[in-house]
């Protein structure tokens, strides 16, 4: 595995140099722990209605979205009922897919949840940057439809330090050794932390920078 430095190197003689380079990369936005939970609702039922699909039609039906499910009040999106469901099944002014209609409920209930550990804010937004595959795993385990690559969105648009292991980046991973195939278990996961965990020490960089070096040294 290259020291950071080298790879920053390769990225940036493919984007015209390093302040080229530096100025493609995004970071972290250090409030995102203040971040409202209807905000996190709003996210990551964007980032779910957007998997397999044309985002550019999500983006284009948002304002019906925001309106359907009350600008994603967290509250009243966990007590949508069935005659609710018909409604918005019948609202041509969002996605009409009902399971991922349904995910807008199950989802409001683990922010809900969250309350008791110091809310969304708190806990998806200050999870610590070197376990972040844990809080994949948590999204994972506890809320709906945000495994794989709809989680990490989420936790990427609503601003907190993520990396994303879209191609580029796995391809990278598995160029420096890191894996050897697109990470999915827990092995491997946890090696794509430990290799992120040690060029943030090398380059204190967050992750989200690192993500996005790696993605563009191909």
């Amino acid at each position: 595995m290259r020291h950071f430095d080298e790879l920053f190197d390769i990225a940036a003689q493919r984007k015209g140099g390093a302040e080229a380079l530096a100025a493609l990369l995004t970071r972290p936005d250090p409030e995102v722990t203040t971040l409202p939970e209807d905000r996190w609702l709003a996210i990551m039922t964007k980032c779910i209605f957007q998997a397999g699909f044309n985002w550019k039609v999500v983006d284009n039906k948002w304002p019906g979205f925001e309106a359907a499910f009350h600008g994603f009040d967290v509250d009243r999106c966990a007590f949508l009922h069935d005659e609710d469901l018909d409604r918005l099944m019948a609202d041509t002014a969002i996605v009409r897919n009902a399971p991922k209609i349904r995910t807008v409920i199950d989802n409001a209930h683990f922010l809900q949840a969250l309350r008791g550990e110091g809310g969304a804010g708190a806990v998806l937004g200050g999870w610590p940057s070197t376990d972040y595959v844990g809080l994949l795993a948590r999204l994972r385990k506890d809320g709906a439809r945000l495994g794989g690559m709809s989680g990490q969105y989420a936790m990427r648009f609503a601003g907190r330090d993520a990396f994303i292991l879209s191609r580029d980046v796995t391809a990278r991973l598995i160029a420096e050794g890191v894996i050897d195939r697109p990470a999915s278990s827990k092995g491997a996961l946890a090696a794509v932390q430990a290799a992120f965990n040690d060029w943030m020490e090398q380059s204190g960089r967050s992750l989200t920078e690192i993500s996005r070096v790696l993605a563009m040294s191909l």
